[in-house]
C-alpha cells in the first residue's frame, strides 16, 4: 500500500514524463486534484530565516551550518529550533556548497588546559604568504587563550624581533600584561631582544618542543582559521590591503563569529561573561 505522497510523485512523474492530463493521472493514482496542486508556502518567520541563512552564506562563504545556527541563536539572539533552522538551510541547498576534504586518522593530541581568566596566557605564531607579484610576506597572530581573541595581527614583508616586541607592546597598552607568551623555537622567539624584553616586563616565555606544534594548538587552530576564511580567498596586489582584510576579519572574528571551542560564543561574549 502506497502513501498518498508516494502516489502523489507517481501523478506528477506521468504528468512530467508522459504528458496525460492531471485529471487521469489523479485518477489513475488515487490522488486528489486538491493534492497534487498543493505547495507547501513559508511562513513569514521562515521566510526571514531563509533570508538571513542566504545573506550570512554570501558573507561568509566558508561558514557551514553549525557557525550560521549558533550565529544566529547566540550572538543575534533568534531562539529558533535547531531541527526548523537545519531543514530551511537543507532546502536552500547550502549544504551542498562546501565539499569537505577526507582527512586522515591520526591520534588526537593531549588538549591544553584553559585558563581560567584573561591574560594568563598568550600563544604566538607566524604564517606566510605571498603577494600577486610573488613577493612574501609575514603575518604575527597574537591570540589570548582564554577566550580565544585574536590581539592582534601584525603584517609586513619582514617581521624581526624588534617587530614582535612594538607590536607586544602596542597590545598590552589596551588589554594589559599577560603572565606567559606559548612559543614555537622560531629564531624571532628564541632573540636576546624578546628574552630581554620579557624579563622586563615580568611575562615567562614557553617554548614548546621543536616539531610538537599541537603543544600550541590553540594559535595553530586559529592560523587554520586564518587561512581557510581569509588568507586564501584572495590574491593581494598589495600590503595595505592585506592589513585592511586581516583587521576587517579580526573584528568580525572577535564580535560576531561563534567559536565552537569556547561554547559556541564569540571571543568578545566570553571576555563580557568572565567580567
Amino acid at each position: 500500500m502506497t502513501r498518498p505522497a508516494q502516489r502523489r510523485e507517481l501523478a506528477e512523474k506521468a504528468v512530467a514524463t508522459k504528458g496525460v492530463s492531471i485529471a487521469l493521472a489523479c485518477r489513475a493514482f488515487g490522488v486528489s486534484e486538491t493534492c497534487f496542486r498543493y505547495s507547501p508556502k513559508r511562513d513569514e518567520e521562515n521566510e526571514l530565516i531563509a533570508e538571513l541563512l542566504i545573506g550570512l552564506t554570501n558573507v561568509h562563504k566558508t561558514w557551514g551550518f553549525g557557525l550560521c545556527f549558533l550565529h544566529l541563536r547566540n550572538v543575534k539572539g533568534h531562539v529558533w529550533n535547531h531541527k526548523r533552522v537545519h531543514r530551511i538551510y537543507c532546502e536552500l541547498e547550502l549544504n551542498l556548497r562546501i565539499k569537505p576534504r577526507r582527512r586522515l586518522k591520526r591520534e588526537k593530541p593531549e588538549e591544553l588546559a584553559v585558563p581560567e581568566a584573561p591574560n594568563l596566557v598568550w600563544s604566538m605564531d607566524f604564517m606566510a604568504d605571498r603577494l600577486a607579484d610573488g613577493r612574501q610576506f609575514r603575518l604575527l597572530n597574537v591570540l589570548d587563550d582564554f577566550n580565544r581573541e585574536g590581539l592582534g595581527i601584525e603584517v609586513d614583508f619582514s617581521l624581526p624581533a624588534e617587530r614582535v616586541v612594538r607590536s607586544l607592546n602596542q597590545i598590552i597598552e589596551w588589554r594589559g600584561k599577560p603572565l606567559a607568551i606559548r612559543v614555537d623555537n622560531g629564531p624571532e622567539y628564541v632573540s636576546s631582544t624578546l628574552t630581554i624584553w620579557a624579563e622586563k616586563q615580568g611575562i615567562a616565555l614557553t617554548y614548546i618542543q621543536p616539531g610538537k606544534p599541537q603543544q600550541n594548538a590553540y594559535v595553530e587552530r586559529y592560523n587554520r582559521t586564518v587561512r581557510h576564511e581569509w588568507l586564501d580567498l584572495y590574491i593581494f596586489e598589495t600590503i595595505e590591503e592585506v592589513n585592511q582584510i586581516a583587521t576587517e576579519w579580526l573584528w568580525t572574528y572577535n564580535n560576531e563569529r561563534p567559536n565552537m571551542g569556547i561554547g559556541g560564543v564569540t571571543p568578545a561574549m566570553k571576555l563580557k561573561m568572565a567580567a
